[in-house]
């Protein structure tokens, strides 16, 4: 008995290790941007122009390229891509382009790249563009036709709700739209692209000598770094991060539930908060011996100036309520979407605690069809963010996994992790959810295969 509650004890501090860490370190500056963007989309971009490009009857030439370059361009990580996906597939965008921008998007987005050309080699790098966005056109277009009743009731009840033909009109986006839309954008990609100019610290000074060492110190034994399992461990800076995060998230919960209604003083609690953490996130924080050093850096100072214009169009170019739909829009991915990604990364990092490596090696040591589809389960279950997965990736190629089966799993991990199926399934439903898993599996298994033979 005393064994089994050691080992459950064991499993429950790595899944919250993993979910600290991940809370700590991937989600402020990655997150909360996407969000942002999400119920932009839903609530002050015009459905024709979603649907002008990514619609039912959209030239096929014309919309599954489109939703490639814009999973490419707006995507950072499996997390990020789900708002957006659930925002435009709600909007109309048909099920085939909109399956295909979920696919294609945190598998080639540029921070991912990236890394993998650096870590791995650019074989694999230039691998994960070509066949991401090859088999993502493939996979949508699958779908489109698998479920291609299911989408023309679809487009059918879209265009009898809104009395409109959504697919044939043409919408123009007001001028100040665009510029809300390119203002988020910037601080979704302020926070997460990792170049010197963002990420240098131009200035520095320590607080906190008395008690950060020692704090550090206490955090990383209650949650030890473990990078064989992907986890980075808390550090004194993602604890205020974490502290802020729940702030936001009891704040919002009073101010955001009913924002279309109107606004309430917690709204304004909500946002000075959210501007608060981003902000916080974008500072170098570091315990070091002498302290907390800080560094005041070029992400920091990006994210300043463009929260700072953000919300000034917001108040000075929209209406009262344009700004309450919008974030009413962007409430709901949240309500919908992060119970689920909590759950998930709890759920994986107590399943990395349960899966050897060794046995993940020995499944993957050869470039065959069973050592491939090892390598795309290895994703389902041993999800790790995208800062980690290349690194983790690096360690398993290190240890005998082969090239093939490595790029099945980096093209699995971001598309088949549980908290992925999870939110997936409740965008479009259970029967659709099966079937894209399962083109995912075999396309990503055919994928390590062909790298394996040619390339690997």
């Amino acid at each position: 008995m005393v064994r089994w509650l050691d080992a459950l004890g064991m499993l429950l501090q790595t899944g919250l290790g993993s979910l600290a860490a991940y809370l700590a370190a991937h989600v402020l500056l990655c997150l909360l941007p996407a969000f942002f963007i999400a119920g932009a989309l839903s609530a002050l971009m015009p459905k024709e122009a979603i649907t002008k490009y990514l619609g039912r009857t959209t030239p096929k030439w014309i919309s599954y390229p489109a939703s490639a370059l814009g999973g490419f361009v707006l995507a950072v990580c499996s997390c990020t891509i789900m708002p957006l996906f659930a925002s435009i597939y709600k909007k109309g965008a048909g099920l085939g382009p909109a399956i295909t921008f979920l696919f294609v998007g945190p598998a080639v987005n540029i921070l991912a790249i990236s890394l993998t050309g650096v870590a791995i080699g650019m074989d694999i790098a230039l691998a994960r563009i070509v066949l991401s966005v090859v088999f993502g056109i493939v996979i949508g277009l699958l779908m489109a036709w698998i479920f291609r009743e299911d989408d023309t009731s679809r487009a059918a009840a879209l265009e009898t709700a809104t009395n409109s033909r959504a697919f044939d009109a043409e919408a123009r986006v007001p001028g100040h739209v665009w510029l809300f839309f390119v203002l988020l954008l910037g601080t979704l990609i302020a926070g997460t692209l990792q170049v010197g100019l963002l990420t240098n610290a131009y200035a520095t000074f320590t607080v906190g000598e008395t008690w950060a060492p020692a704090f550090q110190s206490w955090l990383d034994r209650i949650v030890p770094p473990n990078p064989a399992l992907g986890i980075e461990g808390v550090s004194v800076h993602g604890v205020f991060l974490i502290g802020l995060l729940a702030l936001i998230g009891v704040t919002a919960w009073k101010g955001l539930n009913t924002v279309d209604e109107g606004y309430n003083r917690w709204t304004f609690v909500a946002l000075g908060l959210i501007t608060l953490t981003i902000i916080v996130a974008s500072f170098k924080a570091t315990a070091v011996a002498a302290g907390l050093q800080i560094g005041i850096t070029g992400k920091l100072i990006a994210e300043g100036i463009l929260l700072g214009a953000l919300w000034w169009v917001a108040a000075k170019k929209f209406e009262a309520y344009e700004i309450q739909e919008w974030l009413w829009e962007m409430w709901r991915f949240v309500k919908q979407i992060i119970p689920l990604l909590l759950v998930g990364v709890f759920v994986a990092g107590m399943a990395r605690a349960l899966i050897p490596a060794s046995w993940i090696t020995a499944l993957a040591g050869r470039n065959t069809l069973w050592a491939n589809l090892a390598g795309v389960l290895f994703g389902v279950f041993m999800y790790f963010p995208t800062l980690v997965e290349v690194p983790i990736a690096q360690t398993f190629l290190s240890l005998g996994m082969q090239r093939g089966p490595l790029l099945a799993y980096l093209l699995a991990d971001p598309e088949l992790s549980l908290q992925s199926i999870l939110i997936t399934h409740t965008v479009i439903g259970k029967k659709k959810t099966a079937v894209y898993v399962v083109l995912v599996t075999v396309f990503s298994t055919l994928a390590g295969l062909m790298f394996g033979w040619f390339g690997g």
